[in-house]
């Protein structure tokens, strides 16, 4: 009997431990990350980036070409098993110089759309919460830098892409893209400003940064991680478009904007000059589409993925 008992109470328990589970709330994150689990899209995206990436490491390790090599007996060929994407005019194999383009255009893209949301997330969010003059000297300078034509202004700045390499390219990328951002920044923090758990904090004499760092930011994060994933997409199809037409990434470098630049002459004499290029840019723009927009519901409490 007194065996019973005691079974009876432990299942009791169990069953109070797993409503307790149960009805214990989800944190933000636990939340978003439980609305993407069941988005389709997301593991479509996440999954195609996945293996691009590992595509562009692995890659030039498992073919013998280089992008410098060339085959004299196999000039201007379509793909082969020798070359896999076929060889250009000169004998050069294009699947190695789709996978150095790859990897540089990865680079680019996600150096540049980090540092673009990271320039947003300190400015936006210094002029939001200091004010005064600081937000009208900042905002005044972020609407300077939104009517100032940046494609032309990069037109102008190549010549420093050719000395500097493409280093210089994706740090002047990165500093013509946050201004948008930033004024997304500013006016959300202008709201939190005046939030209880600012008060408490500035009250107890926190420093401006660690308030910034601790309370502002981290409240604005879902837009700051939708940004980077957006921001990626738009610096890879920046830095394609200004090395397609010969002001971005310089030879003898590589980049996929260099290959289709080269190839669309070609493009329907020998298309495989062109299309392998742009199918594999095509597939890393459309993952990262998917991942930001998947990222987009999942986060957006107005979304129809939150509704549903």
């Amino acid at each position: 009997m007194v065996i019973a008992q005691q079974e009876a109470v432990e299942v009791s328990l169990d069953d109070e431990q797993t409503i307790t589970k149960q009805r214990r709330p989800l944190s933000r994150n636990g939340l978003v990350w439980r609305r993407l689990r069941g988005m389709p899209r997301f593991w479509v995206g996440a999954i195609a980036f996945g293996l691009i990436v590992i595509l562009s490491i692995v890659g030039p390790f498992v073919t013998p070409w280089s992008i410098t090599d060339r085959d004299i007996y196999n000039m201007g060929m379509g793909p082969t098993l020798r070359h896999w994407f076929g060889t250009n005019s000169i004998g050069q194999d294009i699947f190695a110089q789709t996978m150095a383009g790859l990897q540089k255009s990865l680079i680019i893209g996600l150096v540049a759309g980090i540092l673009g949301t990271l320039l947003a997330a300190v400015i936006g969010s210094v002029a939001g919460y200091v004010g005064g003059t600081t937000d009208k000297v900042i905002s005044w300078f972020t609407h300077l830098l939104l009517v100032v034509p940046s494609f032309f202004i990069l037109i102008l700045l190549s010549p420093l892409f050719k000395s500097l390499s493409w280093v210089a390219l994706t740090f002047f990328l990165a500093i013509f893209s946050w201004m948008i951002m930033a004024q997304v920044v500013r006016n959300q923090t202008r709201s939190l400003r005046n939030r209880d758990f600012v008060r408490a904090a500035r009250y107890m004499g926190l420093p401006t940064r660690k308030i910034l760092s601790r309370h502002i930011l981290p409240n604005i994060a879902s837009l700051l991680i939708i940004d980077v994933t957006l921001g990626i997409v738009s610096m890879i199809m920046s830095e394609t478009s200004l090395s397609y037409f010969g002001f971005g990434v310089q030879k003898p470098d590589v980049s996929l904007g260099t290959l289709l630049a080269d190839g669309t002459s070609a493009a329907l004499t020998r298309p495989w000059l062109f299309v392998f290029p742009a199918g594999v840019l095509i597939v890393l723009l459309f993952a990262i589409s998917l991942i930001g927009d998947a990222l987009r519901d999942a986060i957006d409490p107005t979304s129809g993925a939150n509704r549903a």
